[in-house]
């Protein structure tokens, strides 16, 4: 087992380096990058029509007029920025000094590789602040989301599936399916708000607060204030969150439960005397199980960065997946960048983790002896 785990930890360096170089080029070729967000705010246009101009939607603004000439530099080259019209060439080159794109591409692609060795991810380009700062300042709200959301789903919907494969075809089964299915056809959005509606001071009650993660006077409460404040601040947010996230993992338990108890050495331990309940938590559980556990890591990157998105903004919670899009949009190329490298670490450790667990639930796996 450990050289399979050296193996796949040497695997994580040219799968992330992949990851990395595809989405930096990528980027890096798209229109309206950080130099033309900025001069769109020194020229006061906005960045729609800073992504026509350079589109070419918008020809008819920005071809140089009778007496403007041609571009910026004072020949008959268009500017590259075409929101630039008016500024001083030099003010362009100082803006493209300050954000690195007086480098080549290469020359910028492989300063970046040296300084994420060294675990350096820059600055903000908008917001003043490190990378590094930014994303722990932001990860308290899409960990306790994703943790708690997938936590919830999992001990849920692990014991509703495995009473339902126990009882399949019963009118509990039936009732279950039917709730769960309903739940998933509600959108997570919709239902956040519905919630706002009636318990956040919407239209009815006011019981839950509608912004942040704790509240103003968060220090000066006591340990179980504390605890008691940090869940009051997260029951609607979760809740919206795991409504529409049983029926999957309820019906793949259930589904994989059925398998093995149709399964011949189920039916020869019955033969043998075995009771249901041992039946079930010492033969049928450990196979059952596989195939769940092998979900989990991508249910809780869901959770963690992509699912949380919506809740972030209909909360007012200040999360990495709100970060993200917010960077995204300003074309925040450290913090879109910072970003995608953490979470291809922890997205490729969790898969490591998951594979560890495997054999956890059945000793039985050996993947080193598979030459995995």
């Amino acid at each position: 087992m450990t050289a399979y785990i050296i193996r796949r930890l040497l695997l994580i360096i040219p799968t992330l380096l992949a990851i990395i170089t595809i989405n930096f080029f990528i980027v890096q070729i798209a229109p309206g990058g950080p130099v033309d967000q900025m001069v769109a705010n020194m020229t006061g246009v906005g960045s729609n029509m800073i992504m026509e101009r350079i589109s070419g939607t918008g020809a008819q603004e920005v071809g140089p007029g009778p007496e403007e000439g041609a571009g910026p530099n004072g020949d008959d080259t268009p500017s590259l920025y075409r929101g630039a019209r008016g500024l001083d060439p030099e003010v362009i080159e100082e803006i493209k000094a300050r954000f690195g794109f007086d480098k080549p591409l290469h020359v910028r692609y492989f300063d970046m590789l040296r300084r994420y060795l060294v675990l350096d991810f820059g600055d903000s380009l908008f917001r003043g602040r490190s990378v590094v700062e930014l994303i722990v300042e932001r990860l308290p709200v899409s960990m306790s989301l994703g943790l708690w959301s997938t936590l919830i789903i999992y001990l849920v919907s692990i014991p509703l599936g495995i009473s339902k494969a126990m009882r399949h075809g019963s009118r509990f089964d039936i009732t279950t399916s039917t709730l769960v299915i309903m739940g998933n056809a509600i959108p997570t959005f919709l239902f956040a708000i519905v919630l706002i509606i009636f318990f956040a001071g919407g239209t009815y009650l006011n019981w839950f607060p509608l912004r942040g993660l704790v509240s103003s006077n968060f220090a000066e409460l006591g340990l179980f204030g504390k605890i008691g404040d940090y869940f009051w601040h997260l029951a609607l947010p979760i809740l919206a969150m795991v409504i529409g996230g049983f029926a999957t993992l309820t019906m793949l338990t259930k589904n994989s439960f059925l398998d093995e108890i149709n399964k011949q050495y189920v039916m020869t331990a019955r033969a043998k005397g075995l009771t249901e309940k041992r039946i079930l938590f010492r033969h049928v559980f450990r196979n059952a199980m596989l195939l769940i556990i092998a979900g989990f890591p991508a249910a809780f990157i869901s959770m963690f960065f992509t699912g949380s998105l919506l809740i972030e903004v209909i909360f007012s919670l200040e999360g990495l997946g709100l970060l993200g899009f917010e960077a995204t949009i300003q074309r925040d190329y450290p913090v879109m960048f910072g970003s995608l490298y953490m979470f291809t670490i922890l997205g490729l450790i969790l898969g490591l983790i998951s594979d560890l667990t495997y054999t956890l639930v059945d000793p039985r796996i050996d993947f080193e002896a598979r030459g995995a």
